[in-house]
């Protein structure tokens, strides 16, 4: 029971932590100048609702003392997305460039920490978990993992670009 029980607290911590990403993702939305980020964003936050449903479906049945049950869960295996195209990147840059949006660096680094510290907390706990609950863990970093690799490249870049450009005239 008192292995259930910190099963319980770190599920309930990822819930809290899920919630908070989206919530981030939703206030970043009004930031947002360039429609092709704001339907990035709003992928994220659509895959950000299924990691929270997945969380507490798994809550669920720890609180009821069952086995997790990801049988079920199986719909929300997420497909792999680029969440920009090469054309909608490619002009999300030049946008970026061309209007100097620096608070998008700001929101892409914010993001990038936000699923980096999130996937590395899934991988740890995974590796004191077995059976289910580590096979759970262990989807819920991968999920992560690609959140985080799309941030960092968009932070990169732009910070690269912002880097290199001839401010003051």
């Amino acid at each position: 029971m008192a292995k259930d029980k910190n099963l319980i607290r770190v599920f309930e911590y990822a819930l809290n932590q899920e919630k908070t990403g989206k919530s981030f993702f939703e206030t970043s939305l009004q930031r947002m100048g360039v429609g092709a980020a704001v339907t990035a964003f709003k992928r994220i936050i659509e895959e950000e609702d299924r990691h929270i449903f997945f969380i507490n479906a798994i809550l669920e049945d720890l609180n009821k003392e069952k086995e997790i049950d990801l049988s079920d869960l199986g719909d929300l295996v997420l497909d792999r997305t680029n969440y920009f195209d090469d054309r909608t990147r490619s002009e999300f840059l030049e946008r970026c460039v061309y209007e100097s949006m620096i608070p998008d660096v700001t929101v892409f680094n914010t993001a990038w920490l936000i699923e980096k510290d999130l996937s590395d907390f899934y991988e740890r706990m995974a590796e004191n978990a077995k059976g289910t609950p580590r096979e759970a863990l262990n989807m819920l970093a991968g999920w992560e993992r690609r959140h985080e690799k799309f941030f960092r490249e968009y932070r990169d870049k732009l910070t690269e670009i912002y880097s290199k450009m001839p401010w003051g005239g």
